[in-house]
C-alpha cells in the first residue's frame, strides 16, 4: 500500500466558522471545508476572533501564545481548541476589547455595524500575518494562507511585499459586502502607506478591505463558477468588475459544498420520520408534522412551499411579498423562516395574520426548524436577485424538496431547469426562472404546481435532485488542485 503524501500546512483566516459562530454561508464553508481538506491529508488550522459566543461554544481552551501587536498596549492571546466534533485545530484571537461581545459578530443590538469593525478585523489580519511569517512563537508555520471575505482581506495585502512569505488565496463569498471605511481609518490603523493607491487598497477615497484581498492575493476564488463570471460584469461587480476582469487569469469559481452527514434526510434527528431517495414515504409524515407545527390545514395532498432566508432585498423577499396575491390563487401553503429588514418582517407578519390558512411566518432563526421546513416542504423558494453560491437549494435537493430559483450565480450551477427535454431525460432537478420580478416568480411557482399535479413526474423530479452529490469531498479536491498551482504537494 503506497504511503500517504506528506501534508501541506494551510491557515484559514475567517471571521466565522460553524458551529462556533455563523451568520450565513461563510460560517458553513469555514466550518466544513477545513474538515474536508483534513480528510484529504492537509494540515489545516482555522484562525478567527475569540467572540464571546464562540468561546462559550468552544469547550476546552488553552493559551498557546501571547502576542505583542503594535500599537495595542495589552497583549493578544492565542487560544487553541478544535472545531467541535472534529480534529481540526482552531486558534482564537483573544482580545476582549475587540471581540468579547455577545450576539452578531458584525452588528450591535440595533443592527448597525460595530463602530470599530475596521480595527477588529485589521487585528485579525495582523495576527494572521505574524503566524504566517513565523513571528508568533509557534512551532507551526503555514505553506499557504487562505483568507475569506472582506474581514480577512488585509491578510494578502500585509503579506504581499514580504520575502519568504507563504502563498495566499482570497475567497470572495459575497462581493456586495466590501468592508469600506474612510481614509482616516486607514491612517488610524497604521497600515503601510505604500498600500494606499489606486492600485492598492484605495477605492474612491476609501479603504476597501475586499479590494485588498483581490489585488494582493496570489489567487482569487469565489463560491461558484457562474458567480465568478458574473462579478466581472457591471451588473454584479459592485464597482469592482474592472479589477476582477484584470485578474481573470487568476480568478476562479469553486462551488461550495454541504456537509452530507448533517444534511441527510435518512438520519436527520430533527425530522419526525426518516426518508431517502429509494423510500420517500417518510417525507409525507414530515409535511404533516410541519403543517401541524405552523397551524396550517393538515392535508398531505396540498402543495407546501418553504423559504428559509435572510429577509433582505438580495434574497428577493420583496418579490415574494408582492407575488403573494398571485401565489394564493391556486391551492398552496407557504412557510417562511428568517430575519432581516424590519419592513419585510412586519409585512410578512401582517400577511400571515390576514391569510392564516395559507401563510405561516416565523421571524428569527432556528437550525432545527430549518431542517424541518426543508424536510417537510414540497418546493423551496429562492428568488434571489444575486446568489454567489447558495446552500439552501443544495439542502433542498438533498431532501427531495424541489427548488424554485432565479437563474443567477450558483443557482444556475446547481439546479437543472425542468424543461421538456430535461424532464424527458430525467435530468431535471428544479425550476429556474429569468428576471427578478414578482410575475416571473409567480409563473415559476405555477409551473412547479402543474408538475406537482402529476405525482409520477414530481417523484422523478424529486429523486433526480436527491441523486446530486454536492458533498464537500468534490469541492475540497478542486481547492487542492488550486493549491497545487501555488505549492506542489510534497514528494513521498
Amino acid at each position: 500500500m503506497p504511503a500517504a503524501a506528506p501534508s501541506r500546512k494551510l491557515l484559514f483566516v475567517t471571521s466565522e466558522a460553524h458551529p462556533l459562530i455563523k451568520t450565513g454561508g461563510l460560517g458553513d464553508v469555514c466550518g466544513s471545508l477545513p474538515q474536508a481538506l483534513a480528510a484529504r491529508g492537509e494540515d489545516v488550522r482555522v484562525l478567527m476572533p475569540a467572540y464571546h459566543d464562540a468561546v462559550q461554544r468552544a469547550g476546552r481552551l488553552r493559551t498557546i501564545a501571547q502576542l505583542t501587536v503594535p500599537p495595542l498596549a495589552q497583549p493578544v492571546a492565542l487560544l487553541e481548541t478544535r472545531l467541535p466534533g472534529t480534529r481540526v485545530k482552531v486558534w482564537l484571537v483573544d482580545f476582549p476589547p475587540a471581540y468579547d461581545r455577545p450576539g452578531n459578530p458584525y452588528l450591535n443590538a440595533h443592527g448597525h455595524p460595530w463602530h470599530d469593525n475596521a480595527a477588529r478585523f485589521a487585528l485579525l489580519a495582523q495576527v494572521a500575518t505574524m503566524i504566517a511569517l513565523g513571528a508568533a512563537g509557534l512551532a507551526w508555520r503555514p505553506d499557504l494562507v487562505h483568507a475569506h471575505d472582506w474581514q480577512a482581506g488585509l491578510v494578502p495585502a500585509l503579506l504581499a511585499a514580504t520575502p519568504q512569505r507563504p502563498a495566499t488565496v482570497f475567497t470572495i463569498h459575497n462581493l456586495a459586502y466590501q468592508g469600506l471605511f474612510p481614509h482616516d481609518t486607514f491612517q488610524a490603523l497604521g497600515l503601510p502607506e505604500a498600500l494606499w493607491s489606486i492600485d492598492g487598497v484605495e477605492y474612491y477615497g476609501q479603504l476597501s478591505f475586499i479590494k485588498a484581498g483581490i489585488v494582493y492575493a496570489d489567487r482569487v476564488t469565489t463560491v461558484s463558477p457562474n458567480y465568478a463570471r458574473e462579478i466581472q460584469t457591471p451588473e454584479f461587480g459592485h464597482g469592482l468588475d474592472g479589477l476582477l476582469r484584470e485578474r481573470r487569469a487568476t480568478l476562479s469559481g469553486i462551488l461550495n459544498g454541504i456537509d452530507d452527514r448533517v444534511w441527510n434526510p435518512a438520519r436527520d434527528p430533527f425530522l419526525v420520520a426518516p426518508y431517502s431517495r429509494q423510500r420517500l414515504a417518510g417525507k409525507a409524515a414530515c409535511k404533516i408534522a410541519l403543517q401541524e407545527e405552523f397551524g396550517l390545514r393538515v392535508d398531505a395532498g396540498l402543495p407546501l412551499a418553504g423559504m428559509v432566508s435572510r429577509m433582505v432585498e438580495q434574497k428577493g423577499i420583496d418579490l415574494l411579498i408582492e407575488a403573494l396575491p398571485a401565489l394564493f390563487e391556486p391551492p398552496l401553503q407557504i412557510v417562511v423562516l428568517g430575519t432581516g429588514d424590519a419592513r419585510y418582517e412586519q409585512a410578512l407578519r401582517a400577511l400571515a395574520k390576514q391569510n392564516p390558512e395559507r401563510l405561516a411566518v416565523l421571524v428569527g432563526y432556528d437550525e432545527a426548524l430549518a431542517h424541518r421546513i426543508i424536510g417537510g416542504a414540497d418546493l423551496f423558494l429562492m428568488p434571489s436577485r444575486f446568489e454567489p453560491c447558495g446552500l439552501t437549494q443544495l439542502y433542498s435537493l438533498r431532501y427531495g424538496t424541489v427548488p424554485v430559483v432565479h437563474g443567477v450565480g450558483g443557482l444556475v450551477d446547481t439546479v437543472i431547469d425542468a424543461t421538456p427535454a430535461a424532464l424527458a431525460t430525467g435530468t431535471a432537478t428544479g425550476i429556474v426562472f429569468d428576471g427578478a420580478r414578482p410575475a416571473t416568480l409567480a409563473a415559476a411557482v405555477d409551473r412547479a404546481l402543474r408538475l406537482y399535479d402529476d405525482q409520477s413526474t414530481w417523484t422523478t423530479l424529486r429523486r433526480a435532485g436527491m441523486r446530486q452529490d454536492f458533498a464537500w469531498r468534490q469541492s475540497a479536491g478542486e481547492y487542492q488542485r488550486l493549491y497545487d498551482t501555488l505549492i506542489p504537494r510534497p514528494a513521498l
